[in-house]
């Protein structure tokens, strides 16, 4: 595993461990739309990717990075990870804000964009070559989507982590892949799509429904 990824991972238990032990510094560094919007307190589009709700939500995160991390390093290099799980964390962020942008209580914390940033990158390159407990990695990607989109759109299960923000860190790893390797990530097309779903339906729930609504 590449040492930047360590840092990333290092750094990330640190903080929230902190955040998790020091209520004022959780609240101070989370996503909140009332403090970004109006107190233009935009460093919470980053500092809350290093924020979890507990050791587990920590844990799956962090897990993820670490498994799909390898494939993306070996096709973008160190540098274009660092692009991809910083501009995925910040991109699935803003658009958390655009989605919720009428509703100033709404709170997130998690790595949730960056990790789906590296997940989408990775399987764009490689989707056969990585697998979790048995499963293709492209399949773990579909369920690990499938459960954000679920949860994002059950409100009274809300758990105060960033589904919405895996929407747009998946867009922007997936669009930052076929920009950089465009033949390898159309001849993976169907996987993609397959990851896809789940974020297509959040898609027409959010868009479509609300202007028939």
């Amino acid at each position: 595993m590449s040492t930047i990824v360590l840092v990333i991972i290092a750094i990330t238990c640190i903080f929230s461990y902190f955040g998790l032990n020091n209520t004022v510094l959780f609240e101070k560094y989370k996503f909140n739309v009332a403090a970004i919007n109006n107190k233009k307190e935009y460093v919470r589009l980053i500092s809350s990717g290093f924020l979890h709700a507990d050791f587990m939500h920590l844990f799956f995160n962090m897990f993820s990075l670490f498994l799909f991390q390898g494939a993306v390093i070996q096709f973008f290099g160190e540098i274009g990870f660092i692009i991809i799980y910083f501009a995925s964390m910040f991109l699935g962020n803003l658009f958390s804000l655009f989605i919720y942008k009428n509703q100033p209580w709404y709170s997130a914390i998690g790595a949730s964009g960056a990790v789906s940033g590296v997940i989408f990158a990775a399987i764009a390159m490689a989707p056969n070559d990585i697998s979790v407990n048995f499963l293709p990695g492209w399949l773990f990607g579909t369920l690990y989507f499938g459960y954000s989109v679920y949860m994002m759109l059950n409100p009274k299960q809300w758990d105060n982590l960033g589904h919405a923000a895996h929407l747009g860190g998946a867009f922007f790893g997936l669009v930052y892949s076929i920009a950089l390797h465009p033949q390898l990530a159309m001849s993976n097309i169907l996987y993609l799509g397959a990851m896809s779903l789940p974020l297509l339906y959040l898609s027409y729930e959010i868009f479509i429904r609300k202007r028939i609504g």
